[in-house]
């Protein structure tokens, strides 16, 4: 859900750019630009805690084994 919200507000500020570009509104342009950076940190953050978890996960499980040797 939170990935669909994410590109959601990336397409938005995308959107937002491309109107300011035609009609010459800086300040648009800008706020585009300013959500699609917000929009793409999010996502690589949450893709950063998913792979921190996997990680942990796995090494859990090796010490798990570990111990039962």
């Amino acid at each position: 859900m939170k990935d669909a919200r994410d590109k959601a507000e990336e397409l938005k500020g995308k959107a937002k750019e491309k109107i300011g570009d035609w009609t010459d509104n800086e300040s648009m342009q800008a706020e585009g630009m300013a959500e699609q950076a917000k929009a793409k940190a999010k996502m690589t953050a949450d893709d950063v805690k998913d792979k921190v978890k996997d990680k942990a996960g796995e090494l859990k499980d090796k010490a798990s084994d570990a111990m039962r040797r």
